[in-house]
């Protein structure tokens, strides 16, 4: 972490009981306070939880997790949390600190831990933490998240239970849209190039080929050498890839430059390491893995498609 987070523990304290602690995500709901670090993760606690927890996000949409550096209000936030859920693989290790600040004892669970599909990606063969581009992945968090909310609140439990299933029953219509949108592009015409490489899961779970990304690493934090990306020209022009997609949590420029420098289009973003903004296309995980898939449908010619 770039900093410490050491926020005095009396001042903690005293915004958390005066009510000026939080990030402004708040569910409103009654029940344990629990936290939840990624948007992603905050769209999945919440609709497992309803109204029968007190759900904090830290993240806003839009912001990148890999260069996230926490406040002393996510500390504030932190206190009194029963359950903080973790993405986990490295993406949000800060949060260890952050709950060792708050001064109080929540339960940090590493939901990407307990995902059944694991992929390695980038050169130094580290563990994809965008687990969540699966919605196999999400389904089985879900499970995690509805689990680990019994357990912080036993009386709830049938309310989680029924959350969780009516959810699950929408996780899995989501693959199956997917499945049937991709089917409209022939298979050598599914070819991805994006910022950074955040759709490993994506791409494996519907049979598309990653060319490339212009951030040839797991994180964002990463700079693409000047020989990486005229590899990455290179290799556009030699795989007839029509479209070079932006990220919407990623400054957009360097994608558009390789773009235009190739002749591939660079009209559509995708959602990669966060949701986007409540009204936005990505403004659930529902909502983000249909924007998405429907994006690359469209950018490899497959025309509209919808579900």
């Amino acid at each position: 972490m770039a900093r410490s987070l050491a926020l005095p523990l009396a001042l903690a304290a005293t915004l958390a009981a005066v009510g000026c602690g939080g990030t402004g995500n708040g569910s409103g709901g009654s029940g344990p306070k629990v936290v939840a670090t990624t948007t992603v993760l905050g769209d999945l606690v919440r609709n497992v939880a309803g109204r029968a927890a007190d759900v904090h996000q830290l993240l806003q949409p839009n912001s990148d997790p890999h260069d996230y550096e926490p406040r002393p209000a996510d500390v504030v936030a932190t206190a009194g949390a029963k359950v903080v859920f973790a993405s986990g693989d490295g993406l949000d290790g800060w949060i260890d600190e952050v709950a060792r600040e708050s001064g109080g004892h929540p339960r940090v669970l590493d939901v990407g831990a307990r995902v059944p599909v694991k992929r390695a990606g980038g050169a130094d063969g580290d563990v994809d933490p965008h687990w969540w581009q699966d919605p196999r992945n999400a389904e089985a968090a879900v499970a995690t998240i509805r689990d680990a909310l019994v357990r912080a609140n036993p009386s709830a439990r049938a309310t989680y239970a029924r959350n969780a299933a009516a959810y699950l029953r929408r996780l899995r219509m989501l693959d199956a849209g997917v499945r049937t949108c991709m089917r409209a592009v022939p298979a050598r015409e599914r070819k991805l190039v994006t910022d950074h490489d955040a759709f490993g899961y994506f791409a494996a779970r519907y049979r598309i080929a990653l060319v490339g990304a212009v951030i040839p690493s797991l994180t964002t934090q990463a700079q693409p050498s000047a020989g990486d990306l005229a590899a990455l020209v290179r290799t556009i022009r030699r795989e007839h890839v029509s479209i070079v997609f932006s990220e919407h949590s990623v400054n957009a420029k360097l994608a558009q430059a390789i773009a235009h420098e190739t002749g591939a289009r660079s009209d559509d973003s995708l959602y990669g390491d966060a949701l986007g903004p409540a009204g936005s296309d990505g403004a659930t995980y529902v909502a983000m893995v249909r924007h998405n898939a429907e994006a690359m449908v469209r950018g490899f010619g497959g025309g509209a498609c919808s579900f």
